[in-house]
């Protein structure tokens, strides 16, 4: 079990699935976000319950449906077994006396996550150069911006930034069909105020990433952007607005950066597989 099984480069990040499989095919509650440009958002986890991408790796170990390590000894004696993680370690985390620790690994694998950003054709015509976009996609901006998306997905990440309850003018499970309630951030806080309350995602590279929300009920992304569009803001839009949003949307990806879009070369194991 690895990162890269739920965070594939050929995916963008992602794993394609409406909710991943963890360790010993245990399915994950939750739609896997893309890991890419993770690290501009102001927490981790649908439900925020992670303040940075290092908390959320340094917790990772220890997740029931995720790589389902009963404490971090294991984890220790996993890398241990590899001598050249040892020597890794050592440099990375100089003057430590056992510089495998979990708060490490969470620094050693948020360092990696925080060089994984995608720069996009948006970026560019941010920066003045107004060929970046196509007259379609400069339509489609002007869309998202008329609609009212960009009040939740604004900043470097497009979102990401805040929570949102999900459905201010409709029921979001009769919506998709769904049928697994899920309480949103409720099931952290115990408040009322945040049932059905969930981060807002980022929107780069998200024409790459379906399927789509916490749940992965949504196929496509014009589907997406009509559901958006009726449950948070209450505008039907049409079919030539919503196409005009794809092609918006679609000038979000970004190259995959080079060290995520290559495997590097491991460690070479030195324990046997049980």
């Amino acid at each position: 079990m690895s990162c890269a099984r739920c965070h594939q480069p050929s995916l963008y990040g992602t794993d394609a699935l409406p909710k991943s499989v963890g360790v010993e095919n245990r399915p994950n509650p939750r739609n896997a976000p893309t890991i890419l440009n993770a690290a501009l958002q102001f927490a981790a986890h649908w439900y925020g319950d992670r303040i940075s991408v290092e908390d959320q790796a340094a917790k990772s170990f220890l997740g029931k449906a995720s790589f389902g390590n009963p404490d971090f000894a294991s984890v220790e004696a996993k890398i241990k077994a590899i001598p050249s993680y040892e020597g890794m370690f050592a440099k990375a985390f100089p003057g430590e006396k056992d510089p495998v620790t979990q708060q490490n690994c969470g620094r050693a694998i948020g360092a990696y996550e925080r060089t994984l950003v995608t720069r996009s054709p948006f970026d560019s015509y941010l920066k003045g150069d107004i060929t970046a976009l196509s007259s379609a996609s400069k339509a489609g901006l002007a869309e998202f911006l008329d609609t009212g998306c960009s009040s939740c997905h604004g900043g470097i990440g497009l979102g990401g930034r805040n929570f949102q309850k999900l459905g201010i003018r409709g029921d979001y499970l009769l919506a998709t069909g769904g049928r697994e309630l899920d309480k949103g951030r409720y099931s952290v806080t115990n408040d009322a105020a945040d049932m059905f309350v969930f981060k807002v995602p980022g929107l780069r590279n998200v024409s790459m990433t379906p399927p789509y929300f916490h749940d992965g009920s949504v196929g496509t992304l014009s589907q997406a952007i009509r559901l958006m569009s009726d449950l948070q803001t209450g505008r039907k839009l049409s079919d030539q607005q919503v196409e005009s949003m794809v092609q918006f949307l679609e000038a979000l990806t970004g190259e995959l950066p080079a060290n995520f879009a290559m495997p590097p070369t491991l460690p070479p194991a030195g324990f046997q597989r049980r």
